[in-house]
């Protein structure tokens, strides 16, 4: 077998090779973008996917969709942060309190997770790479009777696939 042959069969097994690694390496979030999801407050979710916490969630005043001046800036230094690692696709869900009817609620929830969206789109992020979900009423995290839980369940959460 002559040396070009040779080298062109090593070409192709090593060919071969990076693409057999490449389709068996499960595709995730790097370590560095973990290690700042976790510095921002995230935390894996069932899906593999990770979630803005519990106790660093945005919530709203009541039948508003507003964001308070501290929150729009804190979402404005996530954004960024993220971007930084690359981390550049979200879902972002809007959630209320039971109060109100299912239309209304259905409504208000998605105009919360859009203003948190369009925070993220001032932040660099681009609007195409965020899905906006109003869930409404459904999935409380808190009791409704009583004033801190219906507050708790008027939020909005941040979802970072672990796919980007």
């Amino acid at each position: 077998m002559s040396i070009q042959s040779r080298f062109f069969q090593f070409v192709w097994v090593f060919v071969l090779a990076v693409a057999l690694v490449a389709c068996a390496t499960p595709p995730g979030l790097t370590p560095a973008q973990i290690a700042v999801l976790q510095q921002q407050g995230f935390s894996p979710g069932p899906d593999s996917s990770w979630r803005l916490g519990v106790a660093d969630k945005i919530l709203f005043d009541s039948n508003s969709d507003r964001l308070k001046p501290d929150t729009a800036s804190r979402i404005a230094g996530i954004g960024r942060t993220l971007t930084s690692v690359e981390i550049t696709r979200l879902r972002v869900e809007g959630h209320t309190d039971e109060y109100g009817t299912d239309a209304y609620n259905n409504q208000l929830s998605q105009r919360r997770a859009q203003t948190v969206a369009n925070e993220f789109v001032r932040a660099g992020f681009l609007a195409s790479n965020i899905i906006v979900r109003g869930l409404g009423k459904q999935d409380p995290v808190s009791d409704e009777t009583t004033p801190e839980g219906q507050s708790e369940n008027r939020r909005v959460s941040i979802i970072v696939p672990a796919n980007q």
